[in-house]
This record gives structure tokens, sequence and C-alpha cells, in this order.
């Protein structure tokens, strides 16, 4: 069964959580593995975009945080833009301890972190 829910919207993998308590270490592992082919699913079209929803999670164990931090290297790696959003306060407060709040693109919500991926860079080049 899997532990995520995944759908395109304008050519953007959102991936979102169906459990709002990720602690059980063989759950954080499946859903490791699942990120990572999501990572690799995304890198195979373009644009090569992910948006990670947290909406409803709140707590999560400390093993995924790593399974974040590797997600960031693959996307890093097969150059896919990576976004999360609807972090609760529990979350972010954890982002913010490890300083991956500085690592990772973190939006407020779906919506928003859909639309950044619109905004051009400096001078309008990007």
């Amino acid at each position: 069964m899997s532990s995520l829910e995944t759908r395109q919207d304008d050519g953007i993998l959102i991936v979102k959580f169906k459990d709002n308590k990720i602690l059980d270490d063989a759950r954080i592992q499946q859903i490791g593995a699942e990120l990572l082919e999501c990572a690799t699913q995304a890198a195979q079209v373009d644009p090569k975009r992910i948006v990670v929803n947290f909406d409803g999670v709140n707590f999560m164990g400390s093993a995924m945080i790593g399974k974040l931090v590797l997600l960031n290297r693959q996307c890093t790696t097969h150059g896919v833009a990576l976004k999360m959003c609807n972090i609760s306060k529990n979350i972010a407060e954890v982002f913010k301890i490890t300083r991956l709040n500085r690592v990772f693109e973190i939006h407020k919500d779906e919506d928003k972190a859909i639309k950044s991926f619109d905004k051009k860079g400096l001078f309008g080049l990007g």
C-alpha cells in the first residue's frame, strides 16, 4: 500500500502524505523509497518540478528528516525543482532547529508553491 498520494497539476508532480504522524521506522523507509521514486519520475519529464505537500502531517520522526534530505539531494542531482508547503508548526520548528528551513524552499500553501515556479529570476532571466 502506498504511503503517498500523487497527482499532476499543470506539469508539476504534487506529492501528499497519507499519514498525519510519520513515526514508524518501517513506514519512514517506505515513504523514503516512494519519495525517491517520485524524484526519478519527475526527472524524466520537462519541466522537472515537485511540490511536497505536508497538509495534515503534524509529527514525523527524525529518520524522516534524513529521507527529505536524500530527496533534496536526488532532486538537485537530476535537476528537479523541489518545493514544500503546508508545513505544520511542529515540523517547521524542527526544520528551523536543523537549519533545513534554509535548504528547502517552503511555501505557505500548495497554490503559492505552484505559482512560485512561474516567478522569474533576477532581471526576468529565469
